[in-house]
Formats: C-alpha cells, structure tokens, sequence
C-alpha cells in the first residue's frame, strides 16, 4: 500500500485540479447566460425574416435579384465549420469536424469543387495538421460575436456568389437546444430558398415599394441575420458544452478524492499501528 505522505501529494494535486474546473464551470455557466439571451433575441428576428422573405419571393422574381439565382447545378460550394478558439469543452468540436467532413466528402462525391473556410482555432488546427486546404481562416470571432462579424463572413462569399463564382454556400454549426443538446447541423445560405409556387393562403402585405425593391433590401439582411444565429448558436453551445465537461470533471475529481482519502485513512491506521506494535516490541525487549 502507499505511504501516506504521497496519497497526501495526490490528494492535494487532484484538490488543485478540482479548483480550476469548479471555476471554469462556473466562468461558463456565467457566459451561457449571456449566450443564451442572445440566442433567444437572435432566433425571433431571424425565423420572421426568413419567413417574410419566403413570402414575398417568387419565381418570377429569380431573374431580377442576383442573389436569388438559381443554378440548374451546384458546381463549386463554399463551406464554412465555425469551431471554438479554446478547448476543455468534450466532443464538442470534435462532433462539429466530423460533420463538416461529411458534408465536404458529399459534396466531393458529387464532383462539386468545394472550397473550405473555418473559424476557430481548433478547427483550423485540426485540418491545418492534416494538411486539408483552406480557403480563408479567422480567429477573431469571440465569445460575444456581433452582426459586425457575421458580416464580414457572408459579404465576400455573397458577391462571389452573385459574381457566379460560388453555386452555393453552407455553414456548419452547433445548433444550441438545451445545455445537454447541441447537436452539430448544416444550413445552406446560398442560393436562398425559393418556393415553386406562392402558398395557397397568403399573407396579407401591402407593398410599398414593390416586392423587387423591398427584396433587394432585405436580402442582404436576411444572410446576415443567418449568419449571426448561426455564431451565437454556437457561442452558446460551446459554453453548454464547456459547463457540462467541467462539472463532469469536477464530480469525477469529487469521487477520487474520496476514495483517495479512504486510502490515505487506511495507510494511516496502519503506520500507527505499525509504529505501536514497534514501541511495545521494543518495551517488552527493555523488560527481558
């Protein structure tokens, strides 16, 4: 068995370990709240948009908005996996990898030439070992991502696409459900939806200016505002993730410690012991 003083230098190592995931859990519960409310001041917007969007689009219209092109074949794809800048968050960003990678050999599959583009560092590092090309990489999209930087990501791909140098554009992300599900999704950006025919019960709109008009307007802030739920979607996964991993290893260092303690209790009682049954040998030695 071992000696006490080293269950002690165990003890005292795993105490310290439970001290830094206790308050990084706590660090992550506190930015989950923050994430959480810009999730849910994000999808609104978002989900009313889109669906103003689809109602005021129609086949007709196809030809008088370049970003509602519809090509007759995708023949190159941008794709775009957002991961985390940091780690300590389980298979959070390994889950999102794995579904970026289906969706490129999908793609590949169908002889559609892809060009890649990744934000976060873990992702970047992941590929860039792997010696996998990318096309652009971006670091500097935090914890608290803005429509500042969703825009500064579907922009260029935008006007590639409306140049016709992109057929199509998705983004892979983590779609945040509760603190336990964030399960990784794709979501095509470009070219937007356009339904075959208008709805049999239609909305009640009146338009001023026309639809045309008051497409070109709201298009544009219609990628962005998809783009924007898309990070903050993943923000707050990240953090769900990064909570639950922390309390995972928190409880884990709880329940070693506990058993090293036992252990420690044990060697314990059997130095004294030992140490005992040496004084009253060495007693009974002075009386002979």
């Amino acid at each position: 068995m071992a000696k006490s003083r080293d269950i002690a230098r165990r003890m005292q190592s795993v105490e310290s370990t439970r001290k830094i995931t206790r308050t990084m859990e706590m660090v992550a519960t506190s930015k989950l709240r923050r994430a959480r409310m810009r999730v849910r001041q994000a999808r609104p917007f978002a989900d009313r948009l889109t669906a103003v969007v689809e109602n005021l689009i129609t086949p007709e219209l196809t030809d008088l908005d370049p970003l509602l092109r519809q090509p007759d074949r995708i023949r190159r794809a941008a794709v775009m996996l957002v991961t985390s800048n940091r780690g300590l968050c389980g298979a959070f960003n390994v889950n999102l990898i794995r579904k970026a990678r289906e969706l490129l050999a999908e793609l590949q599959a169908s002889d559609v030439e892809t060009e890649f583009h990744v934000i976060g560092k873990k992702g970047i590092s992941y590929f860039r070992f792997r010696n996998v090309s990318m096309a652009g990489t971006h670091t500097d999209i935090g914890d608290d991502p803005s429509p500042e930087d969703a825009r500064a990501l579907i922009d260029p791909l935008a006007e590639r696409f409306i140049r016709e140098d992109l057929d199509a554009v998705y983004v892979v992300h983590a779609e945040f459900r509760s603190v336990m599900s964030t399960p990784p999704i794709t979501r095509r950006l470009l070219p937007v939806y356009v339904p075959q025919e208008r709805p049999t019960r239609e909305p009640y709109y009146i338009l001023d200016p026309s639809a045309d008009v008051i497409l070109a307007r709201l298009l544009p802030l219609h990628l962005v505002s998809s783009m924007y739920r898309a990070l903050v979607e993943n923000a707050a996964s990240e953090q769900g993730a990064r909570r639950t991993a922390m309390k995972s290893a928190t409880d884990n260092a709880d329940d070693f410690l506990t058993t090293l303690r036992r252990q420690f209790n044990r060697a314990r009682q059997q130095q004294i012991t030992s140490q005992l049954a040496e004084i009253i040998g060495g007693a009974e030695a002075l009386k002979g």
